[in-house]
């Protein structure tokens, strides 16, 4: 089972789990009952293992071009010994089809029962992702698509808990994992491949514009997403108030401003894979905070 983890990446999936919990407790103001939390925790973790392992078997043949001079060290929250399973042949392609088909029908049974919606976002997700893995030698702007894919979770969890939501806030709630991704995730992930990246001409943005753009694109892009956290309770029955915007600035001081300002000022790999780490823990951080507010509310 190990092989099959490794391909759908599931110790990073498992924490992306955490801004959907943020986003449903956030909009609701409470818990919503354990019967539907239940179904949404494995709806989510179906999905998430199903699109991660998509993104590998689309990707194989780049994959394997990619790494034969070695795979590198990786991210903690991502370090394995069988990191890229089908690249290395220790994972089969039919195996890892089968594998993506059965979690993929389980996360759209899970969506149709917790709001047929959902249907509809978890098709448009996947569709997209096959669009970022495609655009991987064709352009850098395919760091929007991740955007747009890595929201999807989070925007559909809103619409377990509320079946016709307000679109400008949906819009706000969008940017703020949008620009998370792109500057916390997306970018770093591809810093830290750029060696790979090279043997296969890819089109990232540290490869494209060079490390300097990117390291101000990193910056920028972070503090656009701290910026907006401020303003996320407007999306929230309850009143949060002063408390909760500090401790939301302040997670994203420590996560994301402060290792992001670090990558820029050393343009290391390291500090790339560093800054990945600890911006995969953000939204963790966030679904924390609001469960302390809604338990003491």
């Amino acid at each position: 089972m190990n092989r099959f983890f490794a391909l759908s990446r599931t110790a990073h999936g498992v924490l992306d789990i955490a801004a959907p919990g943020f986003y449903a407790l956030l909009w609701l103001g409470k818990f919503p009952e354990w019967q539907t939390i239940l179904l949404s925790l494995f709806t989510a973790f179906a999905a998430y293992t199903a699109i991660y392992a998509l993104n590998d078997l689309v990707g194989i043949a780049v994959d394997r071009e990619k790494f034969t001079g070695g795979i590198n060290e990786g991210y903690s929250v991502e370090a394995s010994e069988l990191r890229y399973p089908l690249a290395r042949n220790v994972l089969s392609y039919q195996s890892g089809w089968i594998w993506f088909a059965c979690w993929f029908a389980a996360a759209m049974a899970g969506s149709y029962f917790l709001n047929p919606s959902i249907v509809i976002i978890l098709v448009a997700a996947t569709a997209l992702e096959v669009v970022y893995v495609m655009l991987f030698k064709v352009t850098y702007l395919r760091t929007f698509v991740s955007g747009l894919v890595k929201s999807s979770g989070p925007i559909a969890a809103i619409f377990v808990v509320d079946p016709k939501p307000s679109p400008t806030l949906l819009l706000l709630l969008l940017a703020w994992v949008f620009f998370w991704e792109i500057g916390g995730q997306n970018t770093p992930a591809d810093w830290n491949d750029t060696v790979e990246d090279k043997r296969v001409h890819a089109k990232t943005i540290p490869l494209q514009l060079g490390t300097q753009k990117a390291g101000i694109i990193v910056l920028i892009t972070l503090g656009i997403t701290v910026f907006i956290s401020a303003f996320l309770p407007k999306a929230s029955p309850l009143q949060l108030g002063i408390p909760y915007i500090l401790a939301s600035i302040a997670a994203g001081f420590f996560l994301l401003l402060v290792p992001g300002y670090q990558l820029y000022k050393k343009q290391e790999g390291r500090g790339a894979a560093a800054l990945f780490d600890k911006a995969s823990y953000y939204p963790l951080a966030h679904l924390v905070i609001i469960s302390i507010f809604v338990l003491l509310k």
